[in-house]
């Protein structure tokens, strides 16, 4: 089995794997790799593992050399030309009155291109931008429009629940998520409280909606009576987290119990 290294991008938090090419790597230790786009920055965020064939890309691409001193120089001129080129090209969309918000702008390590990530609600034609910024910075230029989700995974930012956004800090993809994952889990279907800073549905919606209809589909129905130790009760509601069922006595006293016992109880009811 190849060994390789796990390394992500400065605008990118998929883990993508590398030949180690022979370098004793540390996570957190920033290489130089090649890449279909040319040479790039990235960091090391795995130590060197062994597998399969089919699990790695082809051919595999080798880890070119550690970030040298010289590197690093390069990096935080890169850096400053991608601010220059942020606020020329805001100063041309402006300029031109053209329906566009640019969001971000990147520059490959080899300054080979300046790469413009930008939002709209329709198709632009940004072709005589192109040939301004080109005349400008001397390089090629691509312009790339990206949704709202992406948005907010270059940008980042907090979410409602007051930590860093999930897009920006671990995930790699962006999966669907449906309102039937909100309703399955009992949530409130107001769009403010189950919407993320993207404006769409909360990613982590996805997070623990297999558990929720995994233990529906196990647990009794709502409303079927059963005999406990404690009286005679009906189910009305569940606890997915602690995997119980909520159970209300002619009483009006509720209390949970763990769905084991309630299978158990619901069974010996049917059996006797």
């Amino acid at each position: 089995m190849p060994t390789v290294v796990g390394v992500i991008f400065k605008r990118n938090s998929k883990v993508y794997y590398f030949d180690p090419d022979g370098l004793e790597l540390q996570i957190n230790e920033p290489v130089i790799v090649q890449t279909s786009r040319g040479t790039e920055c990235a960091t090391v965020v795995t130590e060197q593992i062994n597998l399969e064939k089919d699990e790695l890309p082809s051919p595999l691409k080798k880890v070119l050399r550690k970030l040298t001193e010289h590197d690093g120089a390069k990096c935080i001129a890169n850096e400053a030309k991608e601010k220059k080129a942020f606020a020329e090209c805001t100063r041309l969309i402006e300029s031109h009155g053209m329906p566009m918000k640019l969001r971000d702008v990147e520059m490959l390590f080899d300054g080979s291109k300046l790469i413009f990530y930008f939002t709209a609600d329709g198709r632009v034609d940004f072709r005589e931008l192109v040939k301004e910024l080109a005349a400008k910075f001397k390089t090629r230029i691509e312009m790339k429009q990206i949704g709202v989700r992406d948005e907010a995974k270059l940008i980042g930012g907090l979410g409602p629940c007051g930590r860093a956004l999930c897009c920006s800090l671990f995930l790699c993809d962006f999966d669907p998520v449906s309102i039937k994952m909100a309703k399955e889990q009992d949530l409130p279907l107001n769009p403010i409280k189950i919407s993320g800073i993207c404006g769409r549905l909360m990613c982590c919606l996805k997070y623990e909606f297999d558990t929720y209809s995994e233990f529906k589909q196990a647990a009794p129905n709502l409303g079927v009576e059963i005999n406990t130790d404690r009286g005679k009760g009906i189910i009305v509601g569940y606890n997915v987290p602690r995997e119980t069922v909520v159970i209300e006595l002619e009483t009006q006293v509720r209390f949970e119990m763990p769905i084991c016992e309630v299978h158990k109880k619901l069974g010996k009811n049917t059996s006797g």
